[in-house]
């Protein structure tokens, strides 16, 4: 009884704790479904005094309400640029040792053969999505334990799974901070996951049943919003709150180790009913220590706020304003077109005239003696108003940073390349904030998953990567195989190029002769690494003959290791396979291998000698 009124207690402090949260993130709730809506083109909405989303309505009948939508545009230039982001990451060895070196080699083989795995360049293009609507995305690394390959069976007949990575994207509306001022992760103590599940789901899930009910959520719909011209009406896709029947909510709370709870707190309740109450369990922090699951990631970097901004809430004014202007010139041409009548009270049948207007060919039949209907003298379009329009339009590049210079009208014909790459690069430089972000999250998910495979990957487990000539390469690895996650990023300079911009500079660094060698020549290998680098070959197509000799010095090495006798061959580049077989035995792995085989040493000598002696002979 005691230990139910506890976790009777601790689903009560959870759930006041979730609501008081929901509560303090409620204003960045409106500006984020603000922003999806203009986005969709239901551009007349906005907050009312209830806290809610609200439509505006006409004021009239005849009123122009069309939408120009300049904002889905930009959205469009702005994922298009950030989704080529997408850097390698590199480990480097905790030291320089052999073992390090080799282990440090096995966490890039082990990241690279998850990439496709985990799909983790689709879910990076996910959440940039997120992140340019939102201004903030995460990404949750964990472990699940009912995923991978199959180890063994339990008592009862089930599975025993090895595990695996599980990695998804997170939308912001699922994380509660327990402050909105903190700027980042770490400053935050504690901070909870909520999403609403099916009664189902939570049972396969959890294995527990709870209560199901009705839980709002967000959705989008393709409805009339009162928008379009005059006589016909539009409709836009817009976000709405809808209700998921038979669920309920599941809110994963995650505590910091502090001075109470050493080594963190995770509290998990689904409905009413607390399903896990324990440490923190992934030593996924520095040093291995516990820590949050989750990755922050954001569009433009907001000082004193824990919630990133997105481009979409400063070009909403002039989005209202551009269709203002548009709208009411088109209603200033409709009057033109149209017309507007002047008529004499009681002088013709008002009901017909109305209804039917001065048609062509239309007898009018007025009153005699009465001055006879006329259309009011029109004025001409203001000038003012398309000097409005133009101002707006180049208001939108400004404020976005981004534009498309193929289609921009400022850029002249005759303008040199040096200048066109500069205003290139010049529109680049406002979107370095967002991709800075995209690179510090994807070196944090290669650090994370880097280090839940060396706290769970106990088992053996296979892995596969795409190795020389296009062939298959099988490897195993255990937690043993990981010992370093530090790392850092490839080609962090070009992350945002294009081809063309590759392809320049590698035509400038071959017109100086960087790429030849001694001999003022290109070698074959150099000329297969240039034709993949312009998108005309492909480097595992070219064997790299030294690669390849590295590759049998090791499998010797290992060889020799377990007694077996080697012979050198003919083809052997002795230089590459001296330094090969020399460097693994002043490894720690050597040193430990001597101890228990006294002739190990004496054999691994005798190999080397007789490639000293090829090379005198």
């Amino acid at each position: 009884m005691k230990n139910s009124q506890n976790q009777e207690k601790i689903v009560k402090e959870v759930l006041d704790d979730f609501k008081q949260r929901a509560e303090a993130r409620k204003n960045f709730d409106l500006i984020w479904q603000i922003n999806m809506n203009f986005l969709m083109g239901n551009q007349y909405c906005n907050v009312g005094f209830g806290g809610q989303i609200e439509e505006i309505d006409r004021q009239y009948f005849w009123q122009e309400r069309e939408v120009y939508n300049h904002i889905a545009p930009v959205y469009d230039i702005r994922y298009a640029k950030l989704s080529r982001v997408k850097p390698d990451i590199n480990v480097i060895p905790a030291t320089n040792d052999e073992r390090d070196k080799q282990t440090a080699k096995a966490s890039k083989k082990i990241y690279k053969s998850l990439k496709n795995k985990l799909e983790i360049e689709n879910k990076i293009n996910q959440a940039i999505k997120w992140s340019e609507v939102c201004g903030t995305v995460f990404y949750k690394v964990g472990w699940n334990s009912k995923l991978g390959q199959t180890v063994g069976v339990d008592e009862e007949g089930n599975k025993i799974k090895s595990g695996e990575v599980e990695f998804s994207v997170v939308s912001p509306f699922e994380i509660y901070p327990d402050s909105q001022v903190n700027e980042s992760l770490r400053d935050c103590q504690s901070i909870i996951h909520a999403k609403a599940y099916t009664v189902e789901q939570i049972k396969n899930m959890y294995g527990i049943e709870v209560k199901g009910s009705k839980i709002n959520t967000f959705a989008l719909d393709n409805v009339s919003v009162g928008i379009g011209g005059l006589g016909f009406n539009g409709t836009a896709t817009k976000v709405i709150e809808t209700t998921k029947n038979n669920s309920a909510i599941v809110i994963e709370k995650y505590i910091r180790p502090n001075s109470e709870f050493p080594n963190g707190r995770l509290i998990i309740v689904a409905g009413d009913k607390l399903v896990y109450d324990g440490e923190l369990p992934y030593l996924c922090g520095e040093d291995k220590t516990r820590d949050f699951p989750f990755i922050r990631q954001t569009s433009i970097e907001e000082p004193g706020c824990f919630w990133g901004s997105s481009v979409i809430e400063r070009l909403i004014p002039v989005q209202r304003a551009f269709n203002a202007v548009k709208n009411r010139k088109h209603e200033f041409i409709n009057r033109l077109s149209l017309g507007v009548l002047s008529v004499e009270d009681g002088s013709v049948d008002l009901d017909n005239l109305e209804e039917e207007g001065l048609c062509p060919g239309k007898v009018l039949v007025y009153r005699q003696g009465s001055v006879e209907p006329k259309y009011l003298q029109g004025e001409t379009l203001p000038a003012g108003l398309s000097d409005e329009e133009d101002k707006l339009l180049d208001e939108f590049n400004k404020i976005s940073g981004v534009n498309d210079l193929l289609s921009a009208s400022t850029i002249s014909s005759n303008i040199s390349g040096n200048a066109l790459e500069l205003l290139i690069n010049q529109d680049e430089t406002r979107l370095n904030a967002s991709i800075e972000s995209i690179k510090f999250a994807c070196k944090e998910i290669a650090k994370k998953i880097l280090r839940l495979y060396k706290q769970y990957a106990v088992f053996p487990r296979i892995a596969k990567i795409i190795g020389e000539q296009g062939q298959i390469e099988m490897f195993y690895f255990s937690s043993s195989d990981i010992s370093s996650d530090d790392i850092e990023l490839e080609n962090q300079t070009d992350g945002a190029q294009t081809l063309t911009q590759r392809r320049d500079m590698i035509f400038s660094l071959l017109e100086k002769g960087i790429f030849q060698d001694e001999n003022g020549m290109l070698t074959n290998r150099m000329k297969c690494k240039i034709l993949e680098m312009l998108g005309l070959g492909i480097w595992e197509n070219a064997q790299d003959v030294n690669e390849l000799h590295l590759k049998r010095a090791d499998k010797e090495n290992i060889k020799m290791l377990k007694g077996e006798h080697i012979d050198i061959s003919e083809i052997d580049d002795d230089k590459l396979h001296l330094n090969e077989h020399i460097a693994f035995m002043l490894g720690e792995d050597f040193e430990k291998a001597k101890t228990k085989n006294a002739k190990l040493e004496k054999a691994f000598l005798e190999h080397i000698q007789k490639h000293k002696k090829k090379m005198e002979g």
